[in-house]
């Protein structure tokens, strides 16, 4: 599974590049899932976790504090959550995960991305089968016969564990997110170097240089929409 791991580097590397706009992003998905049940973490899961991804990227506190009092608040702003599934060049394939106030202009910007970057869209369903939702856990400072040791003592299950760049990965059902988390936690690991539930390819393809440049064209394009959260992809990106 290491290419899988070193998409998600990827596409860390390019959230790091962007801030401004991975802010703007984790205060929308902070809000809206905090406004979905309680603005207290422990009392809502999917907030916990929404938290925990935006601490691997640095997002400043104050962020985070206004979305939730935000959520807290008054507004009465609403959002939809939407997944648009398409295609790009040489049998790629493309998940698109979007926040919107507006679906109409979501979809419409969406299909524009696609198709002006050398891809179309797809029906639901027609990208998602080859998909499988994964928990990833990594962090740095252990190994991966010490990070089975720590599962298996807090009896934790992992579809897999890899060590790569200094750091260790684990890949997990979704249901064992927090568990994987609170394991290492008790193992004395206060920082993880990637906490994501995302969506892995079951095969991924390597695209020609030419091709991959078209690809990663249209990636952006579509991840510097406004609407959009998330973006997952079954193209080897390379070192």
């Amino acid at each position: 599974m290491g290419r899988k791991w070193n998409n998600i580097k990827e596409k860390k590397a390019s959230k790091d590049a962007n801030t401004s706009r991975v802010y703007s992003k984790f205060a929308k998905e902070i809000y809206v899932v905090a406004k979905q049940g309680e603005p207290d973490p422990e009392a809502n899961q999917p907030l916990k976790f929404v938290l925990e991804r935006a601490k691997t990227y640095n997002v400043p506190r104050n962020i985070i504090d206004r979305a939730l009092e935000k959520a807290k608040g008054g507004t009465e702003e609403s959002f939809d959550q939407l997944r648009y599934e398409g295609f790009g060049p040489n049998g790629s394939m493309i998940i698109v995960d979007a926040l919107t106030n507006n679906v109409n202009r979501t979809a419409s910007e969406v299909r524009a991305a696609f198709g002006k970057n050398g891809g179309n869209m797809g029906v639901s369903g027609s990208v998602a089968y080859m998909f499988d939702s994964t928990a990833v856990v990594g962090m740095e400072g252990k190994s991966a016969e010490e990070a089975l040791e720590i599962l298996m003592d807090a009896d934790v299950d992992a579809r897999d564990i890899i060590e790569e760049d200094e750091a260790v990965i684990i890949y997990a059902e979704p249901d064992q997110f927090h568990a994987v988390q609170q394991a290492f936690r008790d193992a004395g690991v206060s920082d993880f170097t990637v906490a994501e539930l995302t969506m892995l390819a079951q095969n991924d393809i390597s695209l020609p240089e030419e091709t991959q440049a078209e690809f990663e064209k249209l990636i952006d394009a579509i991840e510097d929409l406004e609407d959009v959260q998330q973006v997952y992809h079954n193209v080897d990106l390379g070192d």
